[in-house]
């Protein structure tokens, strides 16, 4: 990804150009310079990163590139802190020799820099051109070598008796399809010794995946699943209340990528084997793989018959690995649907079938990989900075990736948008996998393959893009001078023990925690990762929890104004109350995330006056400081502001300040809030009244008229209030009705009609009788009722909604889930009436609606 450097280097120094031309006029003819050199080298890369991994000539030449690209970033980084600093200084700026100085020197730096980047350039470009002929004569040597390389297998078991080595010899040169080995006998025979002694041997270490289950006379199928997956992802706690059959496909989709052992110990009957082999994975048919391909390629068209026997061809070198049809469907999915661009595809899975199913899934990855676009390849590698087999939230990998550079902004959309557009993409190539979604069918959730999740880990590393820390084999960090190379750090375990050691590298843009462990750490230690990282712009450190009342004026406010560079911020406290206003000064900020367990947190810093500051989320409810209230001077460019107090919105200032806000949360007394209407561009919007009693509204126009989601808990609506309170939101697509929104007994909706609400969800109300038609409903999807304890039935004219394809009940009663199950069957009974097909046999047009129709419409 030797192009990916450039790229971002040119993005960062255009930003730089546009945004900061007052700050850096010192510096402003070398920058430009170095721009349009930069640009030469652009053509250069791509054909570099093509060929590197097959010419040690070209990587050093790419690797000389990149160190020289990035200490001229520095140097600028460098800069444009004391640029800031300069600035600040008002009219004692003639005073600042300094600054004159470090100007000058890093004008000399540049110019420096630009040399060698040109002498680097010319160079490569004879090395270019002798590479194809060096790779050719290299690979000729490697395939004489690998044909003569004898096989060589060790195995050194020391200690087992007969049945040990059998049992070892049967784990190591078994085929690759499923297989039991039972251990059979009377209690006290050491059973389970000799199982835990080859597990615990090196034959047990060549699995990717080993667990150990004990299941004992009163086991349950559920805890079973449960068992596993706790040992596979270490975490259990998202999975106790979805089904077996859930349970089931997430065990199978962690143990596709490679060799697994699983022991069952104490079992008393034939019960738990059968249950364990629903969830492992089997290697699929043929006919199975190529009708994978097609749903993922095709979705539900039909293949075109002059792509169908070279798909047939393409299917079968998939060798029964699902995990090798997903990502070859990804590849595929991202060419034209011709004849010849299938044709590359399937050149290139002939050349790298090899008898190693993981080998060959890794060569399948690497070519999905290198097809894509040089910013979509970086999102999908950074995926893999989380660790492995964690659920990453959505709009989290969205902010990050914008704060990172890797997203740029069209003439068409948002950064947002096109960060969302890729991540859909990344998944549609069944590179990254979707766990959960939200209501409204978005992507919520996702996780990355283990496999996958590997092959990020090290691609990163060798492109540069980031560092995973973890203690070496002498139980030691990298040492600064190694961690000067790295450009960002993502460490999960041994945090506090990697902050001791006192790091430091100003090359490093982003430091990424994500300790499973619950550590605590003084602010003191805070301070050192301020210091110990002086020029980033990602600090994700929310899984930390820091013993913080405020961010103290002393030492970190000088800690952090020096960060200037700073665009995403993530940060977790246990006590944090203030957040002061030197944090305004953080000019590039773009998003600001603030955990702490208090229950409000005073903003003392203008938000509205941070020019880039487009999200913040605290879980507290946040109080703005009255400064932000009396000043007109600046429009915000604030997207999303949750949670924030009502009282902060009885101000019209704030109105005329916030026009670009989407997302709204709000918690509190919502006989406060005034004027929500006036946010004429909000999307988005959650109330949550924590003041007893109902919500007197102060104007007939509650809300502002283009929300599409809007979500009420606590308001004690009467539901015959339907039509004033939301009457006017004619693009409502998502209304969620939650914890006493609305009350009474009768709701009958007449001839209101919500013209585009697709998703409609009610929980924890008194409502007991429900009048409405499918003429109320016409785009009605989703229809999600929690805890409703009296409400007696669904409408059953909802059999009517052609839209409607998922009901979700919980704790809802008999007659309730009753009524689902007849909509259930009427929406069936309309569907056939309405279906015309060819004749045929009877039996065969019934499967085939069937089919049809359990696709279009989930009973939960």
């Amino acid at each position: 990804m030797a192009e990916t450097t450039v790229e971002f280097a040119l993005n960062n120094l255009t930003e730089l150009l546009r945004d900061n031309i007052d700050v850096i006029a010192v510096i402003k003819d070398e920058v430009t310079c170095l721009l349009s050199e930069l640009n030469h080298l652009r053509a250069f890369l791509i054909e570099a990163n093509r060929n590197r991994r097959g010419s040690e000539i070209l990587k050093h030449f790419v690797q000389e590139l990149n160190r020289a690209i990035n200490k001229a970033e520095n140097s600028i980084d460098n800069f444009m802190i004391e640029a800031k600093l300069h600035k600040k200084r008002g009219i004692y700026k003639i005073f600042d020799l300094c600054y004159l100085v470090k100007g000058k020197r890093c004008c000399a730096e540049i110019r420096s820099i630009m040399e060698k980047l040109k002498e680097i350039r010319r160079e490569s470009t004879y090395a270019l051109s002798m590479s194809l002929q060096f790779d050719d004569s290299k690979s000729k040597q490697t395939a004489h070598q690998l044909k003569r390389a004898p096989v060589v297998e060790e195995d050194e078991v020391v200690g087992f008796d007969e049945e040990a080595d059998k049992i070892i010899n049967r784990l190591l040169g078994g085929s690759d399809d499923v297989e039991f080995i039972p251990i059979v006998g009377m209690p006290g025979l050491g059973k389970t010794t000799l199982a835990n002694k080859v597990f615990k041997s090196s034959a047990g270490y060549a699995f990717d995946n080993r667990i150990w289950v004990y299941v004992s006379q009163s086991y349950t199928r559920r805890d079973l699943f449960l068992n596993i997956i706790n040992q596979l992802t270490r975490n259990i706690e998202q999975y106790r209340y979805v089904t077996e059959e859930a349970l089931a496909e997430v065990i199978r989709e962690h143990l596709l990528s490679g060799k697994y052992l699983i022991v069952l110990d104490d079992v008393w009957t034939w019960e738990p084997l059968d249950d364990v082999k629903i969830a492992l994975p089997n290697k699929m048919r043929d006919d199975d793989c190529w009708e994978l391909l097609q749903k993922k390629v095709f979705h539900k068209d039909k293949c075109p018959l002059d792509l169908e026997e070279l798909g047939e061809r393409i299917a079968k070198k998939c060798m029964g690995l699902p995990l090798a049809a997903l990502v070859i469907a990804g590849a595929l999915t991202g060419r034209g649907k011709t004849k010849s661009e299938w044709e590359i595809v399937h050149q290139y899975v002939s050349e790298h079938i090899i008898s190693s199913d993981i080998m060959m899934t890794k060569k399948l990855v690497q070519m999905s990989c290198d097809s894509l676009p040089v910013n979509l390849k970086a999102c999908f590698l950074y995926c893999g900075a989380f660790p492995k087999g964690s659920e990453i939230p959505a709009w989290k990998i969205v902010r990050l990736w914008i704060a990172e550079g890797f997203i740029r902004e069209t003439m068409q959309s948002t950064v947002e948008t096109v960060a969302e557009g890729y991540l859909n993409e990344l998944v549609s190539k069944s590179l990254l996998m979707v766990t959960q979604r939200t209501s409204n069918g978005q992507i919520k959730t996702f996780r990355v393959h283990d496999m996958l999740h590997e092959f990020c880990t090290l691609e990163a590393s060798e492109e540069n893009l980031f560092k995973e820390i973890k203690l070496g084999v002498e139980q030691s960090f990298p040492r600064n001078q190694v961690l000067a190379t790295f450009r960002r750090l993502s460490i999960d375990s041994s945090v506090q023990e990697f902050i001791s050691t006192n790091p430091y590298g100003d090359s490093i843009r982003s430091f990424l925690c994500f300790s499973s462990q619950n550590i605590v750490m003084s602010p003191y230690e805070l301070e050192t990762i301020l210091k110990s990282f002086p020029l980033l712009r990602v600090l994700d450190i929310e899984s930390i929890l820091f013993e913080l009342e405020t961010i103290p004026k002393s030492p970190f406010q000088k800690q952090f104004f020096q960060l200037f560079h700073l665009r995403y911020i993530a940060i977790s406290s246990d006590s944090l109350k203030i957040l002061p206003k030197f944090m305004e000064d953080l000019w590039n900020l773009q998003t600001l995330i603030i955990s702490t367990q208090q229950e409000t947190l005073n903003i003392e810093a203008d938000i509205c006056n941070m020019p880039q500051l487009r999200h913040l989320h605290t879980n507290a409810s946040a109080k703005l400081c009255p400064s932000v209230l009396n000043t007109r001077n600046h429009h915000s460019a604030l997207q999303t502001l949750s949670i924030i107090e009502p009282e902060t919105f009885t101000e019209d200032v704030l109105f005329a300040r916030c026009q670009n806000l989407k997302k709204l949360g709000i918690r509190g007394d919502m006989a406060k809030l005034v004027g929500l209407f006036k946010l004429e561009y909000l999307e988005k919007l959650k109330l949550m009244n924590l003041a007893s009693g109902g919500l007197h509204l102060r104007s007939e126009i509650l809300f502002p008229r283009r929300l599409k989601q809007l979500t009420l808990s606590g308001t004690w609506f009467d539901w015959n209030e339907i039509r004033r309170v939301v009457g006017y939101l004619e693009l409502l697509e998502v209304f969620k009705v939650k914890e006493n929104a609305f009350t009474g007994h009768y709701w009958e909706l007449k001839d209101y009609v919500f013209p585009c609400l697709k998703v409609l969800w009610i929980e924890r109300s008194e409502l007991v009788c429900w009048e409405a038609s499918d003429e109320n409903f016409p785009s009605l999807e989703r229809l999600i009722l929690r805890n409703l304890n009296k409400l007696e039935e669904i409408p059953i004219n909802f059999a009517n909604i052609s839209h409607l394809k998922m009901m979700e009940l919980v704790n809802t009663t008999k007659s309730t889930v009753k009524s689902a199950q007849n909509i259930e069957s009427r929406s069936f009974e309309l569907f056939l009436q309405g279906y015309s097909v060819p004749s045929s046999n009877g039996s065969n047009l019934s499967k085939h609606c069937q089919n049809y129709y359990c696709g279009d419409l989930t009973f939960c």
